[in-house]
Protein backbone atom coordinates (compact mmCIF):
# COMPACT_ATOMS: atom_id res chain seq x y z
CA UNK A 1 0.00 0.00 0.00
CA UNK A 2 1.43 3.39 -1.00
CA UNK A 3 2.41 5.68 1.83
CA UNK A 4 0.77 9.15 1.89
CA UNK A 5 3.15 12.00 1.02
CA UNK A 6 4.89 13.67 3.95
CA UNK A 7 3.19 16.97 4.66
CA UNK A 8 4.95 20.30 5.11
CA UNK A 9 5.57 21.20 8.74
CA UNK A 10 5.80 24.75 10.08
CA UNK A 11 7.50 24.98 13.50
CA UNK A 12 7.15 28.77 13.10
CA UNK A 13 4.45 30.53 11.06
CA UNK A 14 4.00 34.24 11.66
CA UNK A 15 1.71 36.91 10.25
CA UNK A 16 1.86 40.65 10.91
CA UNK A 17 0.07 43.76 9.71
CA UNK A 18 2.64 46.58 9.75
CA UNK A 19 1.65 50.14 10.56
CA UNK A 20 1.46 52.14 7.28
CA UNK A 21 3.54 54.91 8.88
CA UNK A 22 6.31 52.39 9.54
CA UNK A 23 6.11 51.00 6.02
CA UNK A 24 7.14 54.36 4.60
CA UNK A 25 10.50 54.40 6.41
CA UNK A 26 11.29 50.88 7.69
CA UNK A 27 11.71 47.44 6.28
CA UNK A 28 8.70 45.49 7.52
CA UNK A 29 7.96 41.76 7.63
CA UNK A 30 4.28 40.82 7.21
CA UNK A 31 5.01 37.08 6.92
CA UNK A 32 7.77 34.79 8.16
CA UNK A 33 8.34 31.21 9.13
CA UNK A 34 10.35 28.04 9.56
CA UNK A 35 9.46 25.29 7.07
CA UNK A 36 10.35 21.61 7.04
CA UNK A 37 9.18 20.84 3.54
CA UNK A 38 7.58 17.66 2.32
CA UNK A 39 8.66 16.23 -1.04
CA UNK A 40 5.70 17.88 -2.79
CA UNK A 41 6.36 21.40 -1.53
CA UNK A 42 5.78 23.76 -4.46
CA UNK A 43 4.68 27.41 -4.69
CA UNK A 44 3.87 29.22 -7.92
CA UNK A 45 2.61 32.79 -8.25
CA UNK A 46 2.22 35.36 -11.02
CA UNK A 47 2.84 38.21 -8.61
CA UNK A 48 2.68 38.90 -4.90
CA UNK A 49 3.61 41.80 -2.61
CA UNK A 50 7.11 42.07 -1.21
CA UNK A 51 10.40 40.19 -1.47
CA UNK A 52 10.94 36.69 -0.09
CA UNK A 53 14.31 35.83 1.46
CA UNK A 54 14.66 32.08 1.94
CA UNK A 55 17.64 30.58 3.79
CA UNK A 56 18.26 26.87 3.14
CA UNK A 57 19.28 25.19 6.40
CA UNK A 58 19.51 21.66 5.01
CA UNK A 59 18.29 19.58 2.12
CA UNK A 60 17.74 20.92 -1.39
CA UNK A 61 15.29 23.10 -3.24
CA UNK A 62 14.89 25.03 -6.46
CA UNK A 63 13.46 28.26 -7.79
CA UNK A 64 12.33 29.25 -11.27
CA UNK A 65 12.58 32.91 -12.27
CA UNK A 66 12.20 34.39 -15.76
CA UNK A 67 12.06 30.92 -17.31
CA UNK A 68 15.28 29.66 -15.70
CA UNK A 69 15.53 27.05 -12.95
CA UNK A 70 18.14 27.48 -10.20
CA UNK A 71 19.18 24.80 -7.70
CA UNK A 72 19.35 25.62 -3.99
CA UNK A 73 21.54 23.88 -1.40
CA UNK A 74 22.41 24.22 2.27
CA UNK A 75 23.79 27.67 3.05
CA UNK A 76 22.19 29.34 0.01
CA UNK A 77 19.89 32.34 0.31
CA UNK A 78 17.15 32.73 -2.29
CA UNK A 79 15.98 36.31 -2.96
CA UNK A 80 12.69 36.47 -4.87
CA UNK A 81 11.16 39.73 -6.02
CA UNK A 82 7.56 38.56 -5.72
CA UNK A 83 6.23 41.32 -7.96
CA UNK A 84 7.38 39.19 -10.93
CA UNK A 85 6.24 35.64 -11.77
CA UNK A 86 8.09 33.14 -9.61
CA UNK A 87 8.09 29.53 -8.54
CA UNK A 88 9.98 27.50 -5.96
CA UNK A 89 9.85 24.19 -4.15
CA UNK A 90 11.65 21.25 -2.58
CA UNK A 91 13.72 18.57 -4.31
CA UNK A 92 11.56 15.47 -3.64
CA UNK A 93 14.34 13.07 -2.59
CA UNK A 94 15.95 15.56 -0.19
CA UNK A 95 13.37 18.26 0.71
CA UNK A 96 14.75 21.45 2.08
CA UNK A 97 14.35 22.97 5.52
CA UNK A 98 14.27 26.76 5.41
CA UNK A 99 13.87 29.93 7.39
CA UNK A 100 12.07 32.58 5.35
CA UNK A 101 10.64 36.05 5.53
CA UNK A 102 8.60 38.17 3.18
CA UNK A 103 9.90 41.71 3.52
CA UNK A 104 8.59 45.01 2.24
CA UNK A 105 10.13 48.45 2.35
CA UNK A 106 11.78 51.34 0.58
CA UNK A 107 14.44 50.56 -2.00
CA UNK A 108 14.17 46.78 -1.79
CA UNK A 109 13.50 46.64 -5.52
CA UNK A 110 16.63 48.70 -6.21
CA UNK A 111 18.64 46.48 -3.87
CA UNK A 112 17.41 43.37 -5.64
CA UNK A 113 18.44 44.91 -8.96
CA UNK A 114 21.86 45.77 -7.53
CA UNK A 115 22.31 42.13 -6.56
CA UNK A 116 20.99 40.94 -9.96
CA UNK A 117 18.55 38.62 -8.23
CA UNK A 118 16.25 38.30 -11.24
CA UNK A 119 19.05 36.73 -13.26
CA UNK A 120 20.73 35.02 -10.27
CA UNK A 121 18.26 34.64 -7.36
CA UNK A 122 20.40 32.13 -5.43
CA UNK A 123 23.09 33.77 -3.30
CA UNK A 124 25.66 31.15 -2.32
CA UNK A 125 28.19 31.36 0.47
CA UNK A 126 25.98 32.65 3.27
CA UNK A 127 27.41 32.06 6.75
CA UNK A 128 24.68 30.10 8.54
CA UNK A 129 26.20 30.99 11.92
CA UNK A 130 25.60 34.66 11.16
CA UNK A 131 22.36 34.39 9.19
CA UNK A 132 20.30 32.03 11.35
CA UNK A 133 20.39 34.31 14.44
CA UNK A 134 18.95 37.11 12.29
CA UNK A 135 15.92 34.98 11.38
CA UNK A 136 15.48 33.79 14.97
CA UNK A 137 15.54 37.37 16.22
CA UNK A 138 12.96 38.34 13.59
CA UNK A 139 10.74 35.45 14.72
CA UNK A 140 10.97 36.87 18.24
CA UNK A 141 10.34 40.48 17.22
CA UNK A 142 7.47 40.08 14.74
CA UNK A 143 4.82 39.16 17.39
CA UNK A 144 6.22 41.69 19.86
CA UNK A 145 4.13 44.62 21.08
CA UNK A 146 7.23 46.62 21.95
CA UNK A 147 7.26 50.15 20.50
CA UNK A 148 10.90 49.54 19.53
CA UNK A 149 10.05 46.42 17.50
CA UNK A 150 9.54 48.13 14.09
CA UNK A 151 12.99 49.73 14.22
CA UNK A 152 14.60 46.51 15.45
CA UNK A 153 12.91 44.48 12.69
CA UNK A 154 14.21 47.01 10.17
CA UNK A 155 17.73 46.60 11.57
CA UNK A 156 17.59 42.80 11.33
CA UNK A 157 16.35 42.85 7.73
CA UNK A 158 19.10 45.35 6.89
CA UNK A 159 21.65 43.03 8.51
CA UNK A 160 20.42 40.12 6.40
CA UNK A 161 20.58 42.21 3.22
CA UNK A 162 24.12 43.26 4.13
CA UNK A 163 25.15 39.62 4.61
CA UNK A 164 23.64 38.75 1.23
CA UNK A 165 25.47 41.61 -0.43
CA UNK A 166 28.80 40.59 1.10
CA UNK A 167 28.30 36.94 0.13
CA UNK A 168 27.57 37.89 -3.45
CA UNK A 169 30.48 40.33 -3.52
CA UNK A 170 32.84 37.65 -2.20
CA UNK A 171 31.68 35.36 -4.98
CA UNK A 172 32.37 38.09 -7.56
CA UNK A 173 28.74 38.13 -8.68
CA UNK A 174 27.69 41.70 -7.77
CA UNK A 175 26.99 42.91 -11.26
CA UNK A 176 29.54 42.65 -14.03
CA UNK A 177 33.23 43.01 -13.27
CA UNK A 178 34.70 46.39 -14.13
CA UNK A 179 36.17 46.47 -17.62
CA UNK A 180 39.93 47.17 -17.44
CA UNK A 181 39.49 50.58 -19.10
CA UNK A 182 36.90 51.64 -16.53
CA UNK A 183 39.10 50.43 -13.68
CA UNK A 184 41.95 52.56 -15.05
CA UNK A 185 39.71 55.64 -15.04
CA UNK A 186 38.62 55.08 -11.44
CA UNK A 187 42.21 54.58 -10.32
CA UNK A 188 43.22 57.76 -12.16
CA UNK A 189 40.44 59.80 -10.52
CA UNK A 190 41.26 58.45 -7.05
CA UNK A 191 44.98 59.18 -7.36
CA UNK A 192 44.70 62.48 -9.24
CA UNK A 193 41.34 63.85 -8.06
CA UNK A 194 42.87 67.34 -7.93
CA UNK A 195 43.66 67.41 -11.63
CA UNK A 196 41.32 68.58 -14.36
CA UNK A 197 39.36 65.70 -15.87
CA UNK A 198 36.76 65.84 -18.60
CA UNK A 199 34.31 63.26 -19.84
CA UNK A 200 36.21 63.16 -23.13
CA UNK A 201 39.62 62.57 -21.54
CA UNK A 202 38.27 59.86 -19.21
CA UNK A 203 36.46 58.12 -22.06
CA UNK A 204 39.68 58.20 -24.10
CA UNK A 205 41.55 56.57 -21.20
CA UNK A 206 38.89 53.85 -21.06
CA UNK A 207 39.08 53.31 -24.80
CA UNK A 208 35.37 54.07 -25.22
CA UNK A 209 33.27 56.75 -26.83
CA UNK A 210 32.03 59.40 -24.35
CA UNK A 211 28.42 58.21 -24.70
CA UNK A 212 29.25 54.53 -24.16
CA UNK A 213 31.67 55.38 -21.34
CA UNK A 214 28.98 57.38 -19.49
CA UNK A 215 26.48 54.54 -19.86
CA UNK A 216 28.91 51.84 -18.66
CA UNK A 217 30.13 53.99 -15.77
CA UNK A 218 26.62 54.76 -14.54
CA UNK A 219 25.63 51.11 -14.83
CA UNK A 220 28.59 50.14 -12.63
CA UNK A 221 28.53 52.97 -10.06
CA UNK A 222 25.02 54.39 -10.20
CA UNK A 223 26.27 57.88 -10.98
CA UNK A 224 28.03 59.83 -13.71
CA UNK A 225 31.86 59.97 -13.88
CA UNK A 226 31.90 63.70 -13.09
CA UNK A 227 29.58 63.32 -10.10
CA UNK A 228 31.76 60.45 -8.85
CA UNK A 229 34.80 62.72 -9.12
CA UNK A 230 33.04 65.52 -7.25
CA UNK A 231 32.20 63.18 -4.37
CA UNK A 232 35.81 62.03 -4.22
CA UNK A 233 36.96 65.66 -4.06
CA UNK A 234 34.44 66.46 -1.31
CA UNK A 235 35.65 63.43 0.69
CA UNK A 236 39.24 64.66 0.40
CA UNK A 237 38.15 68.16 1.40
CA UNK A 238 36.41 66.81 4.52
CA UNK A 239 39.65 65.22 5.67
CA UNK A 240 41.62 68.43 5.15
CA UNK A 241 39.01 70.57 6.89
CA UNK A 242 39.06 68.26 9.91
CA UNK A 243 42.80 67.53 10.08
CA UNK A 244 44.47 70.79 9.00
CA UNK A 245 44.24 74.53 9.60
CA UNK A 246 44.62 75.30 5.89
CA UNK A 247 42.60 78.18 4.51
CA UNK A 248 39.40 77.13 2.74
CA UNK A 249 40.60 78.71 -0.49
CA UNK A 250 43.77 76.57 -0.30
CA UNK A 251 41.76 73.43 0.39
CA UNK A 252 39.51 74.17 -2.58
CA UNK A 253 42.57 74.35 -4.82
CA UNK A 254 44.15 71.26 -3.25
CA UNK A 255 41.14 69.12 -4.15
CA UNK A 256 40.69 70.46 -7.67
CA UNK A 257 38.39 73.50 -7.42
CA UNK A 258 39.68 76.69 -9.05
CA UNK A 259 36.85 78.76 -7.55
CA UNK A 260 36.31 78.93 -3.77
CA UNK A 261 32.68 80.00 -4.18
CA UNK A 262 31.86 77.02 -6.40
CA UNK A 263 33.70 74.72 -3.97
CA UNK A 264 31.64 76.03 -1.03
CA UNK A 265 28.42 75.65 -2.99
CA UNK A 266 29.29 72.10 -4.06
CA UNK A 267 30.42 71.18 -0.55
CA UNK A 268 27.11 72.32 0.97
CA UNK A 269 25.15 70.50 -1.73
CA UNK A 270 26.83 67.20 -0.83
CA UNK A 271 27.08 67.58 2.95
CA UNK A 272 24.41 70.06 4.05
CA UNK A 273 27.11 72.28 5.62
CA UNK A 274 29.37 75.06 4.41
CA UNK A 275 33.09 74.21 4.72
CA UNK A 276 33.35 76.53 7.75
CA UNK A 277 30.35 74.93 9.46
CA UNK A 278 31.75 71.46 8.80
CA UNK A 279 35.15 72.40 10.25
CA UNK A 280 33.55 73.88 13.40
CA UNK A 281 31.34 70.82 13.86
CA UNK A 282 34.25 68.40 13.49
CA UNK A 283 36.42 70.44 15.85
CA UNK A 284 33.67 70.46 18.49
CA UNK A 285 33.13 66.71 18.05
CA UNK A 286 36.84 65.95 18.53
CA UNK A 287 36.96 68.08 21.66
CA UNK A 288 33.94 66.25 23.07
CA UNK A 289 35.67 62.93 22.52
Amino acid sequence: MAQPPVANRFPVSLYATPNPAHQEVFYTVPRAGHLLAGPEHHIQRDHFPGHELILCLRGKGWTRIAGRTHQVRRGDLVWINCHHPHEHGAVPDDPWEVYWIRAEGPRLAQLSDLLSVRAAPVIAGMDLRAATPVFKELFRLIPSDSPQAPALIHAQVAALVAQAYCARQDSGEVGPQLPPGLARCVEQMKLFYFEKHSLTSLARLAGLSPTHFSRVFKSSFGTSPIDWLRRERISQAKRRLADTADDIKEIAEQVGYADRYFFSKDFKKHTGFTPTQFRVRETDRLRAE
